[in-house]
């Protein structure tokens, strides 16, 4: 068991996802972000399995079939484009629905911080794409809208790099925030 490793891995995680939801400017979710890491049902078997170098999810994953921790994760966590499928009223068929902006720019963020803590010192800005693409050959049930300006944010940021990413992500937010004001008359 390692549970001082586990607490400090989901805590570093969770303040480098602040600082990233602030320069994105989303600091209320960041703030929020990954709070039921901390329930007895995502951090036992977080400090059970932990290893330092991947999510203990995935170790969960090959011993049992399933990761208890990440079932109850995603459907808690907004951020998670697992957590946006729903029955489609015309096929009564489980789909994925495309996920909200905050929640999108919430995942890119997750994503960055989870790059940087797993692979600490060796880190390079194209990560978090590899690990997208490498996620995408396999059939995941994400809707096509969400994985392509997912897709878009990670490329940029491995071709451009931080500060044009985050620039970028902030004009995004304020012209989706301007689309879903309440219209005056």
């Amino acid at each position: 068991m390692h549970p001082i490793e586990h607490f400090r891995t989901i805590t570093r995680h969770r303040h480098m996802v602040l600082r990233h939801c602030i320069k994105a400017g989303i600091p209320l979710q960041g703030l929020l972000h990954d709070l039921s890491k901390f329930t007895p049902t995502e951090f036992i078997p977080g400090m059970l399995y932990w290893q330092g170098t991947r999510s203990p999810n995935e170790k969960e994953r090959e011993l049992f079939g399933y990761s208890e921790a990440w079932m109850h994760h995603k459907g808690r966590n907004k951020h998670h484009f697992e957590y946006w499928n729903d029955i489609n009223p015309a096929t009564k068929v489980y789909e994925p629905v495309e996920m909200p902006t905050r929640y999108l720019i919430e995942m890119f963020c997750d994503r960055v911080a989870a790059s940087k803590i797993y692979r600490g010192e060796h880190y390079k800005n194209s990560d978090p794409l590899d690990y997208f693409l490498m996620g995408m050959k396999r059939k995941r049930p994400i809707h096509p809208k969400t994985a392509k300006k997912l897709h878009f944010l990670l490329k940029m940021l491995a071709e451009q790099g931080e500060d044009k990413t985050f620039a970028y992500i902030r004009r995004m937010r304020k012209a989706d925030r301007k689309r879903h004001a309440p219209k005056m008359k």
